[in-house]
């Protein structure tokens, strides 16, 4: 048996710009079930709003979200999720960061040498999600 972990994220309305926007910087496949599409509709201004959404790509990239319905308490709280996109790629890592910081995301850390990884970087995307990118490398304790 293997699991897969996925990071899935909550929103108040922006979840189908957020899984469009990763779309377009990862690829893949995006699904979009609405509150309507589901038979799920507490609210009719948020009908057309996600319930369950995805992106997911053959690379190995997958993240889920929705939008928290009105009825519900949703306080994303202050850093509450990092996202950690890895890969032994540094041209494909600098590619996902140029596409994520192209649209109103602040840079926390630029990408660059870390003292653990060839290349790191940290930002902010404009829907509030931290993103952390690097290449992986074997780690030495010594």
């Amino acid at each position: 048996m293997s699991i897969t972990t996925t990071t899935h994220l909550n929103f108040r309305g922006d979840a189908r710009a957020a899984l469009e926007f990763y779309q377009s910087v990862f690829g893949g496949d995006l699904v979009a079930i609405t509150y309507a599409d589901a038979h799920t509709v507490t609210a009719a201004d948020e009908a057309q709003q996600i319930m369950w959404g995805q992106v997911a790509s053959a690379a190995g990239f997958r993240i889920m979200a929705y939008d928290v319905p009105a009825h519900t308490s949703h306080d994303p709280g202050t850093i509450p999720v990092f996202v950690s996109v890895r890969g032994s790629d540094a041209a494909e890592i600098t590619g996902y960061w140029e596409k994520l910081t192209s649209s109103g995301s602040e840079v926390i850390v630029p990408l660059g040498n870390a003292a653990w990884a060839p290349l790191y970087g940290m930002l902010k995307d404009r829907f509030g999600i931290t993103w952390v990118l690097d290449v992986e490398v074997a780690w030495d304790a010594s």
